[in-house]
């Protein structure tokens, strides 16, 4: 039997008031930091996911966007690395379709089945950049999630699915278009939509021999909340049988989208429960799965959406999506091209954030030396994981002179639980004070862009869900 085994998902702290968009709009929607991107937030959703399972036992990691930070680089690689899984895996992206997360799982799912692997991370993550007063503004969110498809330990079971693909030009963007283009919304809605999610519905309940009726949740994507309810409605469905979307607490994640309100629905499931999943986006995939027991979601969906700063100001989220430029700070010479040989070297430290520990006398150290500074003992270090340990804040220092896009840059030294002492750069402070003492956890983010390459490290962040380990 294959199905899923444990679920994650992220959603970005920083909230934009619909009403800061245009007056009388009501309601919120989720946006990645300035250093977040897809990436970042499906490494997020992979931690969560991960959480109390060994990653060695990991084969595989699927990652599905249609907003890559690279058109030709294997992001999935980069995530596996982030994650500190094994180098001996199977890596791949999905793109180009809102329904690429759940192909991925659909391809997850036969690998596990043929036996090509045990467990096969899927990862789907989205930052869609709408144009500015375009109605996709106002429904599109950042968000991401992670589902672990294994052949053992099964949460969910995988029973059937079915994917029909439908060729039309809805919604689409070229490699020239910065924003997403589509078509009018009838055609997109009846030739589209409502033609297409519902015939692939149908055809996998009528080869189950099921009805709607017999699915105790519901669970696809829309392009609104007007339309995903109608999508029920003609499906046949009763309102307790859908699950509800996400516009105006966390938005239209794109990708993302159905299997973070999946996750959202298993929280809730009891066991025997059928679900329905589905996903439309020139065609539809959908699945039919059976709770097997209870999944525990670490942190739950609906803390990640309550644990949120809000923020009015829509001049700073479009400076945060580098379509206006904002004075911050003094001018400094423009960043330089970052070592490519430097990176590569330093990629143990800076994506797997692995130290060392000293053999001789147990001292913890990042990065790792080949001198213990504590016994002077010589290249007698181990690998030591940092990921997943929370620390102190030590001390650090506000800079309000560097130019930073939520200034001020917070400087900070932090000591591990466990030992190890690292600098790092704080983020997702808020309006939260910055005081000495203050828990504080790792998150992976953006540096910076210079040349093409996109610069990754992690940075620390106050401890954002106190209940999680």
């Amino acid at each position: 039997m294959v199905g899923i085994r444990a679920c994650g998902v992220y959603v970005p702290q920083w909230r934009l008031d619909l009403g800061s968009i245009k007056a009388g709009l009501r309601g919120e929607k989720a946006i990645a930091n300035f250093d977040e991107d897809s990436l970042t937030m499906g490494v997020a959703a992979g931690t969560n996911c991960l959480r109390g399972i060994d990653r060695n036992t990991v084969d595989g990691l699927f990652f599905a966007s249609t907003t890559f930070p690279y058109r030709e680089k294997q992001v999935s690689v980069t995530a596996a690395t982030a994650l500190d899984l094994r180098d001996d895996i199977l890596t791949a992206d999905f793109s180009t379709s809102l329904r690429a997360g759940t192909t991925a799982l659909t391809a997850a799912a036969n690998a596990v089945k043929a036996g090509a692997a045990k467990q096969v991370l899927v990862v789907a993550s989205d930052m869609r950049l709408p144009m500015p007063g375009s109605d996709f503004e106002r429904e599109f969110g950042d968000g991401a999630a992670a589902l672990l498809v294994s052949s053992t330990d099964i949460s969910v079971a995988i029973r059937d699915s079915f994917s029909l693909a439908d060729e039309i030009h809805d919604i689409w963007r070229s490699d020239e278009d910065k924003y997403i283009r589509s078509w009018e919304e009838r055609f997109n809605l009846d030739e589209g939509y409502f033609r297409v999610l519902p015939r692939a519905i149908s055809r996998l309940a009528e080869r189950n021999g099921l009805s709607v009726k017999d699915f105790s949740r519901s669970v696809f994507n829309g392009p609104n909340a007007r339309r995903h309810s109608e999508m029920g409605k003609r499906l046949g469905l009763a309102a307790e049988q859908v699950q509800a979307p996400m516009f105006g607490t966390v938005g239209d994640t794109g990708t993302a989208s159905s299997l973070m309100m999946l996750t959202a629905a298993v929280e809730k499931a009891r066991p025997g429960d059928k679900l329905l999943l589905g996903a439309y986006g020139n065609g539809a995939d959908v699945f039919l799965l059976e709770s097997a027991k209870a999944v525990n979601v670490s942190p739950p969906f609906s803390a990640c959406v309550s644990s949120k700063m809000v923020s009015k100001d829509y001049l700073k989220y479009l400076n945060w999506r580098g379509l206006v430029e904002m004075v911050t700070g003094r001018r400094r010479p423009p960043t330089p091209s970052p070592s490519v040989t430097c990176l590569w070297r330093e990629r143990e430290e800076t994506l797997r954030l692995h130290g060392g520990r000293c053999k001789s006398c147990g001292m913890v150290q990042y990065p790792a030396q080949r001198i213990c500074y504590n016994c002077h003992a010589k290249d007698q270090n181990e690998t030591y994981r940092f990921g997943g340990r929370r620390a102190t804040l030590t001390t650090y220092t506000e800079d309000y002179a560097t130019p930073n896009p939520d200034p001020p840059m917070v400087l900070a030294v932090i000591d591990f639980e466990g030992g190890g002492r690292m600098w790092a750069y704080m983020t997702d402070r808020g309006d939260k004070q910055v005081e000495i003492g203050m828990p504080v956890e790792m998150t992976f983010r953006k540096l910076f862009t210079s040349e093409g390459i996109h610069n990754y490290a992690w940075k620390c962040m106050p401890v954002r869900f106190s209940e999680v380990s």
